[in-house]
């Protein structure tokens, strides 16, 4: 992308005033977004494989959702935080008409405090206060999200919160040890947390499908398996749904594949599509213990009734539509299409996923190693008008998500892929 005098002045501004918060900008200045594309101020288009940040899952600038913002904004926007209104009583009752068995809802803003509240909700009820999670998830940037993020953000800040432990998700592709079936390395992994913990265990924080950590999908009856050792341990079950919820992995929730359900969900990213919300849903049983060992996690903006009317009109949306069935539809043709690349690139080693959240993994190639190909793809996929896996930090390395709106057209779908297609040739056929 050739830069223009306007270009340039807006970098100097904007590399003079904007903290760095671990990532490099994009050079790409979106001015407007509509569907699944963004635009910027010459009109230049550019086809969005990532759902803005993962969230966007009714593409950009959405009618329903436009029209929706507006009215909430010009009758409830925020109240005081010990007041509950229509929006947010609608939206939590929508929620457990999903899940049933987790019918209490608390209504946040973000990913990160979701699950700050999530382990917070834990240790009150198990009135213990250590947490596993996995290497290479993701969780958040506050204290405790932070603590149980164990993919990257832990250098540098000192001591993070104490009595968090981690093990290694499987994963098929690049076993730990070859030949291990995943249940003997669950089993050990659990064998090594009793020996280090102080018998407080409170809860497993996992994501069902570890996206920024390398798009690893867990091994159907892995979960069930996972929520044994924390049945057996009086351990809460947390599942991160962050990514995965509404729709995109071809069912509503994740974990409904599995039929295992948490203890605690937490929802964020596709709840809003794109507006700050979360969520955390759990069972009576566990609200009740709440309320009697006096949980606390009272915040400016929790049940805000704004962001409440755009979740319930949100997941209205995904309902009416059928968008599950389509992210399932769909995801099958991204992953013919990324198979196919995968029949043309030997440096493409694996294709896994499901539904619209597949990652493409590559291999070392000749002189370049995978991260380096990885990196290299991205930025040409950038110039070529494709925007795909964008921030490439921490333990992915090489291997890129793709995550298109579940609102994606066919042709769409095709576009990218004969635009991720040539990005590859220009980085590996050099």
């Amino acid at each position: 992308m050739t830069m223009t005098d306007a270009g340039r002045q807006f970098w100097a501004r904007a590399n003079r005033h904007l903290l760095h918060y671990g990532c490099d900008f994009a050079r790409f200045v979106p001015a407007r977004a509509e569907g699944c594309w963004l635009y910027d101020a010459a009109g230049t288009p550019m086809l969005d494989f990532t759902s803005g940040q993962m969230s966007s899952i009714l593409g950009h600038s959405h009618p329903e959702i436009l029209a929706r913002i507006r009215e909430a904004a010009g009758t409830l926007d925020h109240l005081f935080s010990a007041m509950v209104s229509e929006p947010v009583v609608r939206l939590a009752e929508q929620l457990a008409a999903q899940v049933p068995a987790l019918p209490k809802v608390l209504l946040l803003s973000t990913g990160g405090e979701a699950n700050e509240a999530a382990i917070k909700l834990a240790k009150t009820v198990t009135r213990k206060w250590e947490v596993v999670a996995f290497t290479r998830g993701y969780h958040g940037v506050t204290a405790g999200s932070a603590a149980a993020t164990f993919k990257v953000g832990r250098t540098g800040v000192g001591p993070l919160p104490q009595g968090y432990y981690a093990i290694p998700a499987p994963n098929a592709y690049r076993p730990r040890f070859p030949g291990l079936d995943w249940r003997r390395e669950l089993d050990d992994a659990f064998e090594q947390v009793d020996r280090q913990c102080t018998g407080n265990l409170a809860a497993f924080i996992a994501e069902p499908i570890l996206s920024s950590g390398g798009v690893i999908d867990l091994p159907l009856g892995y979960l069930a398996a996972l929520k044994g050792h924390c049945e057996a341990r009086g351990m809460l079950l947390i599942l991160d749904e962050s990514q995965t919820g509404l729709g995109r992995t071809g069912t509503m929730f994740a974990f409904e594949r599995d039929g295992v359900v948490p203890d605690i969900l937490t929802l964020s990213k596709t709840l809003g599509a794109g507006m700050a919300l979360s969520a955390v849903m759990t069972s009576d049983e566990i609200a009740a213990a709440a309320d009697r060992n006096d949980f606390f996690f009272y915040t400016t903006h929790v049940n805000d009734p704004l962001p409440a009317a755009v979740g319930s009109k949100v997941l209205e949306i995904v309902l009416r539509d059928d968008l599950a069935d389509r992210a399932k539809i769909a995801g099958e043709r991204l992953a013919r299409g990324l198979l196919d690349l995968k029949q043309r690139y030997p440096a493409i080693g694996d294709v896994r996923g499901r539904g619209l959240m597949r990652g493409l993994e590559f291999t070392d190639s000749g002189s370049q190693d995978a991260t380096a190909i990885a990196n290299a793809v991205t930025a040409a996929a950038l110039e070529l008008g494709l925007a795909a896996n964008i921030v490439r930090s921490g333990t992915s390395g090489g291997v890129m998500r793709i995550a298109p709106p579940l609102i994606v057209k066919d042709e769409e779908i095709d576009q990218g892929i004969a635009l991720l297609g040539r990005a590859i040739g220009l980085v590996v056929e050099r």
